[in-house]
């Protein structure tokens, strides 16, 4: 597939912030659902509102959906540029939109819920395990990791190379998770962006 996040060039790459500041300046992100998804919309209104955090939130639409569901969800962006834009875009909820890093953030309660929308695919994937720790460490036992997956079967050294997004096996995905979490539910998705169209699936993950 193609590099639909990227034009990528050297010197930098997805794990710098500078990568998605320059992305969300140019009104460039192919990645945004622009709205939110409809098994994230049944999983709020099937399951209790509880401490949410949303990682690499870009626009927040979900976060806005969260909060006026009754949801304590809290988004966050390395991206100063995304944050800013989030923050107009959902004047009402821009305290609960934070510039902030995955990795060194702390919440100011115990998470009960992540949710995953095209974060995990947008870091490199020599990061995945770190993400999958942090997760981890984030979570309170027996909390949620409910999201979306990029999931394609070529995951050959010369298609890593043309994302983000990064695509994953789902048998590589189950090893990378299987230390900390427990897959409860898993669907196609079905309303995904060109971009994932057919290889993307809602799941449900438990804390251990």
């Amino acid at each position: 597939m193609s590099s639909a996040f990227s034009g990528r060039r050297d010197g930098i790459d997805s794990f710098d912030a500078q990568f998605w500041d320059e992305r969300f300046a140019a009104n460039f992100t192919p990645w945004d659902h622009g709205g939110v998804p409809i098994e994230l919309k049944n999983f709020i209104a099937q399951a209790a509102p509880c401490a949410t955090l949303i990682p690499g939130c870009g626009f927040a639409h979900e976060l806005t959906y969260f909060r006026s569901a009754g949801w304590r969800a809290t988004a966050i962006d390395f991206s100063s540029t995304a944050v800013r834009q989030a923050q107009q875009m959902a004047p009402e909820w821009q305290a609960q939109i934070l510039h902030a890093d995955f990795f060194k953030f702390t919440p100011d309660q115990p998470l009960a819920l992540i949710y995953e929308r095209a974060f995990f695919c947008a870091l490199p994937p020599a990061r995945r395990a770190d993400i999958v720790q942090r997760w981890a460490q984030l979570l309170a036992p027996q909390g949620l990791l409910a999201g979306y997956f990029f999931i394609e079967e070529d995951e050959s050294a010369e298609s890593a190379k043309k994302g983000p997004p990064f695509n994953i096996t789902r048998q590589h995905l189950l090893d990378v998770m299987s230390e900390h979490f427990t897959l409860l539910d898993e669907q196609i998705a079905g309303q995904s962006i060109t971009v994932f169209q057919g290889k993307e699936r809602w799941m449900v993950w438990q804390r251990r």
